[in-house]
């Protein structure tokens, strides 16, 4: 895991029961308090952003995500690990994601600058989605999305 997925799961956890976090400034203080280098703390922030500019209107309407099937492209599936590709297939055939949420997380996947997106980062970037998309993560989700030796007990 890169430091960047740490800066994350980070502000998962101090920031989950809050509705919101604070401005990049003052997060970008509270981090650096908190011991994360600034590089992390600044790759952690652009993505964030790339994460809250992603538009959930960007389909048409007339597409209908529920019966469709997703083939990825080579770029794609150079990137994301088949065991990554096939946690998303599980994730959204247990109801747990939409196909527009599992866009997203494709989305933020293909714009890390990392080379290959295994099991554990794609589980961060699932866990940041759910929980900007929706604002709750159900606990058991929540078990399986935080990475080893990081699970804390959330309320």
């Amino acid at each position: 895991m890169t430091s960047m997925f740490e800066v994350l799961v980070y502000l998962f956890e101090n920031y989950y029961q809050s509705d919101a976090y604070p401005d990049h400034e003052v997060l970008s203080r509270k981090l650096h308090a908190a011991g994360f280098e600034n590089d992390d703390i600044s790759e952690a922030l652009v993505w964030l952003k790339g994460l809250a500019r992603t538009d959930d209107q960007e389909l048409p309407d007339s597409v209908d995500l529920g019966k469709s099937f997703r083939g990825y492209t080579t770029d794609e599936i150079s990137k994301i690990t088949t065991e990554s590709r096939g946690f998303l297939v599980f994730l959204e055939s247990a109801g747990i994601l939409s196909a527009l949420l599992r866009e997203v997380i494709l989305e933020r996947a293909m714009a890390l600058p990392d080379d290959v997106v295994g099991l554990d980062k794609l589980k961060v970037i699932v866990l940041m989605v759910l929980w900007t998309r929706r604002g709750n993560v159900d606990a058991l989700i929540l078990d399986e999305l935080l990475p080893d030796g990081e699970k804390r007990q959330m309320h």
